[in-house]
């Protein structure tokens, strides 16, 4: 199982998103996402879980913690995380739910590393360029025994 994961993107989305997320299965946007419609263009290529990031207007469908169980894992998507400092709510919620990888956005900046035996993952930024900006998404290969993370640069 394939999954795009993209966050950041202010109410842009890259054309070239569409290509770089052909044939995955499922498709994650970890908040920050600018206009509902968006999401609307991502479900035309694939089902999208998409979270509530702190520069989105509170009185969309979107909430700020989705559980999805893919590919025999638990993902967690929140757009805020630090992964050495949960916040109380998200240490809550791991739990309650017991992801086995956590999703974010916010810091523009790709991250992945495991802590405690779960993953923490960030996409990086997919908004507009902008100078000193490295625009990317990324698609996460679910095999049995590992996730693989390929980042794509924008």
């Amino acid at each position: 199982m394939r999954i795009g994961v993209i966050s950041d993107t202010h109410g842009h989305l890259d054309p070239r998103v569409r290509e770089l997320f052909q044939g995955v299965d499922h498709i994650f946007h970890a908040g920050d996402i600018g206009y509902a419609s968006l999401v609307l263009d991502l479900e035309e290529i694939a089902p999208v879980t998409a979270v509530l990031g702190n520069n989105d207007d509170p009185g969309t469908e979107f909430r700020e913690i989705e559980i999805v169980e893919l590919g025999g894992r638990k993902f967690l998507l929140h757009h805020i995380v630090d992964p050495l400092q949960p916040s109380e709510r998200l240490q809550q919620a791991f739990l309650h739910h017991a992801p086995d990888v956590v999703v974010f956005g916010h810091t523009h900046k790709t991250f992945h590393e495991v802590i405690e035996g779960r993953l923490y993952f960030n996409p990086g930024y997919a908004g507009k360029a902008r100078e000193g900006a490295v625009r990317t998404v990324a698609v996460l290969s679910l095999e049995p025994s590992a996730i693989e993370v390929d980042y794509l640069e924008l």
